[in-house]
Parts: structure tokens; C-alpha cells; sequence
């Protein structure tokens, strides 16, 4: 399997169960943290048009609760997501990986076996 790309915050629980998946595996991965290198308008719009923003969009953090529910009902597509996603990445599901195969959103062992160890 070649190397994935995985995008998360690095102190994120979530993350931490990811990365000792893949070391446990032996995938080689190349990790983007959000908070330390943002993430772009091309990178969530790529993204976006290949997974659906409800799935992509972290409705159960604390940015996404604290966010007030005008703001909130702004957001109806990828054009309205992408900016507000950009400027709070915390409302990103964690982790994305980017793999030959296409994307995993958030960590699922299963979903990660049968994706990521018979590639």
C-alpha cells in the first residue's frame, strides 16, 4: 500500500487512536495538522466533492455546538461550508485520510481494515 495522507489536531483523542492504527499496521502516513497549517479552499473543496459536507461537517464538537444557530443555518452547501470551515478546522470530522481507494472520514477500525490493509 502506498502512503496516506491524514488530516486531524494532533492532541485530538480521535487522531491518537488513529496514528497507533497505522504505526500497529505499518502504513506509512504523511500527517496535516489544521491547527498548525490551516487547510485550504482547493484541499476542502476537493474533499467536498467527493464527500457529502454533513458527513464532512463535525456536528458533534465543541466549535460546531458553540456556534451560534444563525451561523449555522447559513451554511446549506459547499460554498457557504468551505469558509466557515477554514477559519474554525476544530469542525472538521477527524481524522480525513486520503488514500488510493478515496476517503475515510473519522476513525472506524473496520472501515480502516477493509480500506487501507487490502489496498
Amino acid at each position: 500500500m502506498g502512503k496516506v495522507e491524514i488530516y486531524g489536531i494532533k492532541n485530538c483523542d480521535t487522531m491518537k487512536k488513529a496514528f497507533d492504527w497505522l504505526n500497529a499496521n505499518g502504513i506509512a502516513y504523511t500527517f496535516h495538522d489544521y491547527k498548525v497549517e490551516g487547510i485550504s479552499q482547493s484541499k476542502l473543496g476537493e474533499w467536498l466533492h467527493h464527500v457529502d459536507l454533513w458527513k464532512l461537517l463535525n456536528t458533534k464538537s465543541s466549535t460546531w455546538r458553540e456556534t451560534l444557530d444563525t451561523a449555522k443555518a447559513t451554511i446549506t452547501g459547499k460554498e457557504e461550508a468551505i469558509p466557515f470551515l477554514m477559519e474554525k478546522t476544530s469542525a472538521i470530522k477527524r481524522p480525513v485520510v486520503e488514500y488510493k481507494g478515496g476517503y475515510l472520514l473519522g476513525f472506524d477500525q473496520k472501515e480502516w481494515e477493509n480500506a487501507l490493509k487490502s489496498s
